[in-house]
């Protein structure tokens, strides 16, 4: 894959998050929004402290707080955080003494994740611009990395695999949801 296609990729994926952050119903071809998040498990309770607009925003395709637990103080990088709802809830499980930090393409997604983080008082996260196979952390800064349907839109995955590992501490977790395509192979109009 060439240059050009990948940067047409990422424009195309920002494109569409800008539109979430601005109206997020209807942009997709699965269910979004608290209801979703409800129905793939989340914690009403949990759920209940985030912010309104970061919960009509939420975009995710499974639950990777399902797949092992998040502990008081752990660090946690949430890869393509979209408008936040994931590094909200890992705040609110690490505690005061953890941190979290969420990257995502999308500027417009972020100031919603960061008005969010404000409302909800977390000061121990952070929101950065990013790509996951370029992450601006040193080696070893995490103890669990989320991703939540983020995989599957990276074009380069064996970087964002060695970048999500790098950024890992020793021991460190991975707790990712996503979709594949089972089958054959889409054209390019359908895709």
């Amino acid at each position: 894959m060439g240059e050009l296609d990948v940067a047409t990729i990422r424009e195309g994926i920002a494109e569409k998050y800008r539109k979430v952050a601005v109206s997020p119903g209807g942009l997709f071809r699965y269910p979004t929004g608290q209801a979703s998040a409800r129905g793939l498990g989340y914690p009403p309770a949990l759920l209940a402290a985030i912010p309104r607009a970061i919960r009509e925003r939420f975009v995710g395709v499974g639950n990777p707080f399902a797949l092992g637990p998040i502990h008081l103080g752990e660090a946690v990088l949430d890869l393509g955080c979209g408008a936040g709802l994931d590094a909200l809830l890992a705040a609110q499980l690490v505690g005061p003494a953890g941190r979290v930090a969420g990257i995502d393409l999308s500027p417009e997604m972020l100031a919603v994740a960061e008005a969010g983080r404000a409302e909800a008082g977390l000061p121990q996260v952070e929101f950065r611009e990013a790509s996951v196979e370029a992450l601006p952390f040193p080696d070893a800064s995490f103890d669990v990395a989320l991703s939540n349907g983020v995989l599957n839109l990276i074009p380069d995955k064996p970087a964002a695999l060695r970048e999500i590992f790098r950024v890992l501490r020793p021991g460190g977790r991975l707790q990712a949801c996503d979709i594949a395509l089972v089958g054959d192979r889409l054209p390019p109009d359908k895709a």
